[in-house]
């Protein structure tokens, strides 16, 4: 989930950067890239994941 977030942020960081558009501080394609990097980070470590001890099955004989 985190990683279709992350793509998200980026594709947005894309259209200000491609079309030069003039944003608020907060919102510059930098400060976008550096959410989207952290967003994929996270996901790459395993945070946000719905594996976990749900997905264990244990088998009764």
């Amino acid at each position: 989930m985190l990683a279709i977030v992350a793509a998200v942020v980026f594709a947005i960081a894309f259209l200000i950067n491609a079309t030069g558009t003039a944003t608020d501080a907060v919102f510059t394609p930098t400060s976008l890239l550096l959410v989207g990097l952290t967003l994929l980070a996270a996901h790459l470590g395993g945070l946000g994941t719905s594996s976990g001890w749900s997905g264990y099955r244990r088998r009764r004989r």
